[in-house]
């Protein structure tokens, strides 16, 4: 086999890869080692900034196939047929540790999920919870702020994670999620996906619906004991990330079954709770699953880095039958992801191999700025509307338009019969076996009897006993006795 030559990134041979270039033997180094001074330079800027949240991942591609007819809700046309196959890329996240933490960890779970379709790309960000903490995204860098690394400790602090969830009683669902059994998934096959927003579906007649993604896992949910986990993060910090590098690379390919819940655009006004609402799920019996497709797994990333670190997702890509809803915190997020990778990777990442679509043509007036790959050729225009057949727009409206009425302002949640915060963690307890009861009342004392404010463990203790009042009775008698150990 021929001897690949290494070259300089100009394309020169290198001579010597191996000792550096000296002034006489032994002497100092040389300014002149263009060699040198490139592989340094080049090692400082290897790295970018990591996310804010979901900075530590795994990903993996795969492809949707569509299982059942939906067309009576959607023409979205990666979902039009039976059988049709779309090509995609899928990445699972911690929310709230660094880049170097471990995966084995009671955290939610990222699941974000790009479409490469035929009509531009469709980005599905979501957790492997169908509820989130807050619902409205101004509070949403104080939320963050309190669950990463206190500025002055240097660590996560449990007054600091506990005392906003004292102040924010909407997340009582989700912490009530959080610290049960599904809390600290064993793997990322091993866990549901959701899209837990509310997102609009159009049909073909122009009729819409209001949906939520529910991704169900064929392996089955299987989770970890905080116990567990404590000891699989000590052993191998990469866990999650090993089980599904090894599972794809034995062709055990992992998949999950889609169903969706829709919700005819006309009874939103008039349900019983808020249905934009983050922090509240709809019960299946008011809208059943209904089965889409199936997502399967079956190509590792041959770089990590290129396709893990720098893949972007956004909920603002949409594409024909889709779009957005009036949930306040999606449409917050419509802003802050997308800004969040032109921060991170520049206002031309969606050029990059792993973001750009596959199929779908891309042509439109973006020129210029870092790493632009795309700038057209010499008698393209960069404005429109213009003289010389560049790309125009299609007057189709990729969904239905939402009716808005009322004053601007700073207005509070609309107010619905059963908009409260508390009754589904209620609902959600009183599901639980009395195994499950007893592991989730561990879990919030384990933390909740570290707070060092006493009215910061009554506030949270009252949201518990809103819930039900036998969750909060046995979280306040686990937080004491915990305390007078």
């Amino acid at each position: 086999m021929t001897q690949r030559v290494l070259t300089t990134e100009s394309g020169a041979p290198v001579a010597d890869n191996q000792n550096s270039a000296t002034a006489g033997v032994g002497g100092p180094i040389l300014l002149q080692d263009q060699h040198l001074l490139e592989k340094l330079a080049r090692f400082n800027r290897e790295r970018i900034p990591e996310r804010v949240v979901h900075a530590r991942g795994s990903g993996a591609y795969g492809y949707f196939e569509v299982t059942d007819d939906v067309t009576g809700f959607t023409r979205a046309d990666f979902l039009s047929a039976v059988g049709k196959r779309t090509e995609t890329f899928i990445r699972f996240s911690t929310v709230a540790d660094s880049l170097g933490g471990a995966d084995a960890v009671r955290d939610p779970r990222g699941f974000a999920l790009k479409f490469y379709t035929d009509e531009g790309n469709y980005d599905l960000v979501g957790n492997n919870t169908p509820v989130f903490f807050i619902k409205d995204p101004i509070k949403f860098p104080d939320f963050i702020h309190s669950q990463k690394r206190d500025p002055f400790t240097g660590r996560q602090e449990p007054d600091n994670v506990w005392d906003f969830w004292a102040h924010a009683p909407e997340a009582t669902h989700q912490v009530t999620w959080l610290m049960g059994d599904r809390g600290i998934p064993a793997s990322y096959r091993h866990m549901n996906g959701y899209g837990s927003h509310t997102y609009q579906w159009t049909n073909a007649e122009g009729e819409a619906f209001f949906v939520k993604y529910h991704f169900k896992t064929n392996q089955g949910v299987r989770s970890l004991s905080s116990e567990q986990a404590a000891e699989l993060a000590g052993r191998d910090g990469n866990s999650h990330q090993t089980d599904l590098l090894q599972a794809i690379e034995r062709g055990v390919n992992p998949s999950w079954t889609l169903y969706v819940q829709a919700m005819p655009a006309a009874e939103a006004a008039d349900y019983r709770f808020n249905p934009f609402d983050l922090t509240k799920v709809w019960p299946h019996s008011d809208y059943p699953l209904q089965r889409v497709g199936r997502l399967v797994l079956d190509r590792n990333p041959d770089n990590v880095f290129a396709e893990v670190e720098q893949a972007a997702f956004s909920p603002n890509n949409f594409v024909p039958g889709i779009g957005p809803s009036p949930d306040k915190m999606l449409q917050g997020r419509l802003f802050a992801y997308a800004d969040a990778h032109r921060y991170r990777l520049g206002v031309n990442h969606t050029q990059l191999p792993v973001n750009a679509p596959r199929t779908a043509v891309v042509d439109n007036y973006g020129r210029d700025g870092l790493h632009a790959t795309r700038n057209g050729a010499r008698h393209d225009k960069n404005y429109e509307p213009n003289s010389y057949a560049g790309p125009a727009q299609t007057d189709a409206a990729l969904a239905a338009p939402l009716a808005v009425h009322g004053w601007t302002g700073t207005h509070a949640a609309p107010a619905h019969t059963k908009d409260d915060d508390f009754f589904q963690a209620g609902a959600l307890y009183r599901l639980m076996s009395e195994d499950e009861k007893g592991r989730l009342v561990a879990n919030i004392a384990g933390g909740l009897s570290q707070v060092t404010r006493d009215d910061v463990i009554e506030k949270n203790l009252a949201h518990f006993h809103a819930a039900d009042a036998e969750y909060g009775k046995r979280v306040e008698e686990a937080v004491r006795a915990r305390r007078e150990d």
